[in-house]
């Protein structure tokens, strides 16, 4: 008897009893080091007409998750089996035709990837590939379908999810404490020049009686690249990188320390970015961005709020809607809805929060404005996903054109990204000197 699994359209989860007692004729467990090679015989061959090649395979590792695709031009059907001692998955594809693709996907498991040892792919003796992914650990795997979107064909997408998930606020606190381990063990450093907005009074920090929590977001990342440019720029490495450097800049202030929605190249859903600043009780939301549009002249910094009422221009509705396909493209397993994280997109009132939202959205785009021209002079509003945490003032910059050549060339340049993140520290201190937090209980 066969169970139908949770997660996982047309899919069937095989307990370890089950496969015990059908082993001999149709689960046949590999050794730790080898795969099941087909018996020769017409009874175990499918007609090649009938097998879907297997376009593309990758992976994404990250210490949250690790992500496997299997990419198709038809929609691959799947059997899904969880061992133990040791610990595997085993994934069985029907009418799937072995292809350079697939052979090579082996070869990609990283060291470093936190939940997968190894991969072994190798025919079943009726018709059926098999795909064993050795594990490292304990995990709670997700496996459903994604159908056809942007370049992308038919995906199969594997979730592999520690079982103790990841809290980003434990997370978060642990790299605080690493941080200031480093910090009390290197030698004091002389003070080093900072930005005009930086030494002005105005600038400085008002005495806090806690310190500030910053959560930066940055956009897009592992399936969904976000928006090319015409040199093949992808906005995901581009937004990661001046994130990664504006996170050094701001946590000069010993008052302020921030946290990263995403530190690698994998892919966050637009609730769970939210959920992770709420979970760590940040003080401000930044989602970072590099725009893009079919005019190729469009250029300069954009910052942009939530709106409860509708989008301030066209092109602000355009963009939100664009930005929140993200998890279309990024791959969301709607079957496995975390009622905790739905409930952080409620349509609730937000009022204050979108008042605070404009403040430090115009503080930033006045200092977006010395090392960029402006695309657009005031704050645009529109109803981004990513900006709807209820409590937490929140913003997206966009910080130039990824379609414009020249745009494209600088948000590329180290230096240039430098500036872009300099030039949004120096807009959120503006915020925060005459707006300190109030006191927590």
């Amino acid at each position: 008897m066969r169970t139908r699994a949770k997660n996982s359209d047309d899919a069937w989860r095989v307990t370890d009893g089950m496969l015990a007692r059908r082993r001999a004729v149709r689960w046949l467990l590999l050794p730790a080091a080898q795969v099941i090679v087909a018996p020769a015989g017409a009874a175990a061959l499918v007609a090649a007409s009938r097998l879907t090649p297997i376009a593309s395979a990758r992976i994404w590792p990250a210490e949250e998750y690790t992500r496997v695709i299997f990419e198709s031009r038809e929609p691959l059907e799947h059997q899904m089996a969880e061992l133990h001692g040791p610990e595997r998955l085993v994934l069985d594809l029907a009418r799937a035709a072995e292809s350079p693709a697939l052979a090579a996907l082996p070869a990609k498991v990283e060291p470093s990837d936190p939940w997968i040892g190894a991969i072994r792919i190798g025919p079943r003796s009726d018709g059926f590939l098999r795909v064993v992914i050795d594990l490292k650990g304990d995990v709670r795997p997700q496996v459903f379908s994604l159908p056809p979107i942007a370049e992308y064909g038919y995906r199969l997408v594997v979730d592999l999810y520690p079982a103790v998930p990841v809290d980003p606020l434990m997370a978060f606190l642990a790299r605080e404490e690493r941080r200031q381990a480093r910090a009390d063990a290197s030698p004091a450093k002389p003070p080093t020049a900072q930005s005009p907005a930086a030494q002005s009074p105005a600038a400085q920090p008002r005495s806090r009686a806690r310190p500030i929590t910053i959560a930066i977001d940055p956009g897009h990342g592992g399936e969904d690249p976000g928006a090319i440019g015409r040199r093949g720029t992808c906005e995901k490495n581009v937004v990661l990188a001046i994130a990664r450097k504006l996170k050094p800049v701001l946590e000069t202030d010993p008052h302020v320390r921030v946290m990263l929605t995403r530190n690698a190249d994998y892919f966050v859903p637009l609730a769970t970015r939210v959920a992770k600043a709420r979970r760590v009780r940040a003080d401000l939301f930044v989602s970072i961005h590099a725009d893009a549009f079919r005019n190729t002249s469009a250029r300069g910094s954009s910052v942009f709020a939530l709106s409860e009422h509708g989008a301030t221009s066209a092109a602000a509705r355009w963009l939100a809607t664009n930005e929140n396909s993200a998890d279309l493209i990024g791959g969301v397993n709607l079957g496995d809805r975390d009622p905790l994280l739905a409930r952080t997109l409620l349509d609730l009132s937000q009022t204050a929060q979108i008042a605070d939202s404009l403040k430090v959205g115009h503080d930033v785009l006045e200092s977006l404005a010395v090392h960029n021209a402006l695309h657009t002079g005031t704050v645009e509003q529109a109803g981004f996903a990513v900006l709807k945490a209820p409590d937490i003032p929140s913003i997206l910059v966009e910080t130039a054109f990824i379609s414009n050549p020249y745009e494209e060339a600088k948000l590329r340049d180290p230096r240039q990204q430098q500036r872009y993140a300099a030039s949004i520290a120096d807009g959120i201190r503006d915020y925060f000197s005459t707006r300190p937090p109030l006191a927590r209980a």
